[in-house]
């Protein structure tokens, strides 16, 4: 089959044939129909996820139709057209147990811990814990948003940050994972002001409702378009100057949510904690959704409550997406919506 080989960390990968997928006994192989183009994946091609082992084939966010399917799948027969989250939970440790299934002290990726989903097909473990159907009429380009940046976006102000109608948020970063928060927040009642240097992405975050945008995170500026204070505030970009900008436009007891990876020389960024104890701010994190989830999630989908296909840029193929990886880091790269990958193309 064909797939997207990273060969060495922070080189251009190629599109190579590489040996079909075999079926794990407990998960099926799925035909990927569309994959996402993720902040994450640049982070896995230059090598800064730990788990990552070359030659590797990168993609995470994924939805296709089920073409294999392993004698412990229990559930799943070929032709299930089915996405799933990034973290693939075990079901049995602690942390499954209490719920938190995406935060599995077991946890498997896809296109980090093994091969992923920039390929004609992928295979995927523990299926009956993790994969879920796709209801009909969701379309498989939304779909695959919908198993990284809108999953974790929805976790991120639903359940991490429990936003409240009438409440103000501050949304650092409108790449997809932004832009997707921006959507939920507005969706959930909440006052949001969208914060990115790209004019494209700006724009955008105001027609999904977006009360006001800025290109930067000045802390005047924002104090002005928060009324002295937000009630959450999120960064969705993962940046050391971010994360310091995110606390410091928090009204008392606000909340921050760390959503973006922070990676390379901002791996390890200073906090002022004088300022979290005296304004008793809340420091939250926030790492995908879990299985369990996804009925509300896609249901909130089908009834049109969210439109994840506003947020959709271009769909590309597996050539074009080794270019628009390269060009990631570059400014304005991301800016606008997401890139959506279709291996058929």
């Amino acid at each position: 089959m064909r797939a997207v080989l990273v060969e060495a960390f922070g080189q251009p990968p190629r599109v190579a044939d590489v040996e079909e997928p075999a079926c794990p006994d407990d998960g099926v192989v799925v035909a990927v129909e569309a994959t996402g183009l993720c902040r994450s994946d640049w982070h896995a091609w230059q090598g800064h996820d730990d788990g990552v082992r070359l030659p590797h084939v990168l993609g995470h966010e994924l939805a296709g139709t089920v073409v294999e399917v392993g004698p412990d799948a229990a559930g799943f027969v070929e032709g299930d057209r089915v996405t799933t989250p990034f973290v693939l939970a075990c079901g049995d440790c602690p942390a499954c147990a209490r719920g938190d299934q995406q935060v599995c002290a077991r946890q498997l990726q896809p296109g980090f811990t093994q091969w992923g989903s920039w390929a004609e097909r992928v295979a995927l473990p523990r299926a009956e814990v993790n994969v879920v159907p796709l209801p009909h009429g969701v379309d498989a380009a939304v779909a695959c948003g919908l198993g990284c940046r809108f999953a974790t976006a929805y976790r991120a102000v639903l359940e991490v940050g429990r936003v409240r109608s009438g409440e103000t948020v501050v949304v650092h970063g409108c790449g997809g994972v932004g832009l997707a928060a921006v959507m939920v927040a507005v969706a959930e009642g909440a006052q949001v002001v969208a914060v990115d240097p790209a004019p494209a992405s700006r724009s955008l975050a105001a027609d999904l409702g977006a009360t006001a945008v800025a290109p930067d995170e000045v802390t005047a500026t924002l104090a002005a378009l928060t009324a002295d204070g937000a009630d959450l505030s999120l960064d969705c970009r993962g940046s050391r100057d971010v994360v310091a900008a995110s606390l410091a436009c928090l009204r008392p007891r606000g909340r921050h949510v760390q959503v973006g990876l922070l990676g390379g020389a901002d791996a390890s960024p200073p906090v002022d904690l004088g300022l979290v104890v005296a304004r008793e701010l809340q420091l939250l994190g926030s790492h995908g959704l879990s299985a369990e989830s996804y009925p509300a999630l896609l249901a909130r989908v089908a009834d049109q409550t969210y439109a994840p296909q506003r947020l959709l840029r271009d769909e590309v193929g597996l050539e074009e997406a080794v270019r628009r990886l390269v060009a990631l880091d570059t400014p304005g790269a991301g800016a606008g919506g997401i890139t959506v990958i279709r291996p058929g193309l």
